[in-house]
């Protein structure tokens, strides 16, 4: 299937509000075509449509024209793959569209694929975000530097691979809590649904296992680094609920909608940048 060029995941991401409220306000709020529900498209993953009536993802909202959105729930997309449900509520969704067959009826279609496609795209805009987050100095990297940034309450947001050990992610998480002044609350930082291998591609550096992203909640609507870990946080959450199709609030929150990424596997970080 050929791929539009609009269709391609820009790095170049805007910024997005940080709160259901700002996006109450902002009328940033879209309706996902399978379930119905109205959430903030931060929470939806939208699908557009090429001029040949292919259906591909678009997680960065960046493609032109009409747009469908969906919540990120493999497993919904694909049961509503399997009982035509999708194809129907694109339909609606995609109607007085560009796609047209000479008989003047709408003409849309969909790979088998579709899951697949939305995962790499959604994997590749928060891989996308970390990168500029990284040009822009607000990822921090190396366990040392981790811990003492933590410990000045300097995070806004702790990540792990998802093939990070238990005791790593133990003694990073500790000392967020002793930063944040939360010791005792058992919160933590968030294991990511991708692994050292994928962190370390996306951030250019070798085994990359844990890593920060600077800012302070409190300081959310006055410093560009506390709205970095937001914009992270987002990207990480939807590509997390996608895969996995939980949302187990494990950290601190860095804001009302920044929601945690389930926890993953351990393994081995003795070695770690």
């Amino acid at each position: 299937m050929r791929t539009p060029p609009n269709e391609r995941v820009s790095s170049d991401i805007a910024e997005m509000p940080h709160s259901r409220q700002a996006d109450k306000a902002s009328g940033s709020e879209r309706r996902c075509i399978l379930c119905g529900e109205t959430l903030p498209r931060t929470d939806l993953v939208r699908l557009a449509i090429s001029p040949e009536g292919q259906v591909l993802p678009d997680p960065g909202a960046k493609a032109p024209g009409r747009g469908a959105w969906i919540a990120p729930d493999r497993a919904a997309l694909e049961a509503a793959m399997a009982d035509g449900h999708l194809k129907r509520a694109l339909m609606r969704s995609f109607k007085g569209g560009p796609a047209k067959d000479d008989g003047g009826r709408i003409s849309l279609s969909y790979s088998d694929e579709l899951p697949q496609q939305i995962e790499m795209a959604l994997t590749r805009h928060f891989t996308d975000r970390l990168g500029l987050e990284l040009r822009a100095g607000n990822i921090v990297m190396g366990s040392s530097r981790i811990e003492e940034q933590a410990r000045q309450a300097r995070l806004g947001l702790l990540l792990h691979a998802s093939d990070s050990s238990a005791d790593g992610r133990k003694k990073l998480d500790q000392a967020w809590r002793v930063g944040a002044e939360i010791e005792g609350s058992g919160q933590r930082g968030r294991v990511l649904p991708l692994d050292r291998d994928t962190l370390s591609v996306a951030l250019g550096r070798e085994n990359v296992v844990h890593l920060g992203v600077s800012g302070r909640p409190e300081d959310l609507e006055g410093s560009n680094q506390a709205r970095a870990a937001v914009r992270v946080a987002q990207a990480a959450t939807r590509l997390s609920r996608f895969m996995s199709g939980t949302d187990a609030a494990h950290d601190r929150p860095v804001s009302d909608e920044a929601h945690a990424v389930p926890s993953g596997a351990g393994g081995d970080d003795k070695i770690d940048t």
